[in-house]
């Protein structure tokens, strides 16, 4: 049995059966087990209990810069940081990934989950993603459209679940820049430059998100949830205050966030695992936690929440149980 505790950035003392690091030579894949899972940084995923498989450790590296008359295009990597690929655009004057700063995990990561942060989702850059398929160790491609994008959703959450490797993904950056500053409090900067951008999406997320090295963690660990027009208006007559973004001309997006900490779970601790104190959007593990006290804390969250707004929250943070994906 491998140990995954340092794999994944929630830190459970679990374990794999079999544990294969990859970098561009896929012969490895001839001595995968299934069941099986490819793992970047470990920032998007919690492994619940012993994973009785293969987990794929993915290490590639890697970048090139073509540059054309209206845009930039980047071929990364998998196995790429993704924030140090923000920075390094940044150093190269090639803006517009700059509200994407300090969002955890590997390039390779970042379409399966389609991240976005601030009012801006990595599909808008998207031009093509690479990806080894397991079985066969062929190479394949995908167009953005044929990566059905969605909210933090893609093909490769879907269809190709389990399936494949992605190798490389192919980014296409206008030259052409456009401030995105319209969300949050990205809307108190004045005609602000990509790197003042840059610089305030670290530091709200600096102040606001727990470092996952200090406590354990991945991040936002439900989605923000869509609701109509209708269902939003008759919310707002209970809760004034509700904030939402606009998303288009029938529906909203609501903050998570705001809904869990109005129903008082900041702060709330269940054994080992805690909603976190300053974001409660974030549940963290103590360095006691376990899987089930996970569980049973998100669930009594979605319940409530459930039951007081008639929202449905769905978990962002993949859950893996010894088999694969593990319904919320």
């Amino acid at each position: 049995m491998h140990s995954l505790k340092s794999l994944h950035t929630f830190g459970f003392s679990t374990h794999s059966k079999k544990l294969i690091s990859i970098d561009n030579d896929f012969a490895a894949l001839k001595d995968v087990e299934t069941p099986l899972w490819v793992l970047g940084e470990g920032s998007n995923c919690v492994f619940l209990e012993d994973f009785d498989g293969t987990v794929i450790k993915l290490e590639s590296k890697g970048k090139t810069v073509k540059e054309f008359d209206d845009y930039y295009q980047l071929t990364v990597s998998a196995g790429e940081n993704w924030h140090q690929l923000v920075c390094f655009c940044m150093q190269n004057n090639i803006f517009g990934l700059e509200n994407l700063a300090l969002i955890p995990g590997s390039v390779g990561a970042a379409p399966i989950q389609n991240i976005g942060a601030y009012g801006v989702e990595l599909n808008q850059f998207v031009k093509q993603v690479m990806f080894t398929e397991i079985a066969t160790a062929k190479q394949h491609s995908l167009t953005n459209e044929e990566c059905q994008f969605g909210y933090r959703d893609s093909i490769f959450k879907r269809h190709l679940a389990g399936k494949v490797i992605i190798t490389q993904v192919v980014l296409q950056i206008p030259k052409r820049w456009q401030a995105c500053n319209h969300y949050g409090e990205l809307a108190n900067l004045k005609q602000p430059n990509a790197e003042q951008i840059f610089n305030k999406v670290i530091a709200i997320r600096q102040e606001k998100l727990p470092d996952p090295n200090e406590i354990g963690n991945a991040g936002s660990f439900f989605k923000n949830p869509l609701v109509s027009n209708k269902h939003f208006a008759s919310l707002q007559c209970d809760w004034p205050d509700l904030p939402c973004y606009s998303v288009d001309h029938n529906s909203v997006k609501v903050p998570a966030a705001w809904l869990i900490d109005h129903l008082g779970f900041k702060g709330k601790q269940l054994g080992g695992i805690q909603c976190h104190p300053n974001q409660p959007l974030v549940l963290t593990n103590n360095g006691h936690g376990n899987g089930a006290e996970l569980l049973e804390l998100a669930r009594e969250i979605q319940t409530k929440v459930e039951n007081t707004f008639s929202i449905h929250l769905e978990n962002e943070v993949r859950l893996i149980g010894n088999k694969g994906l593990v319904s919320l």
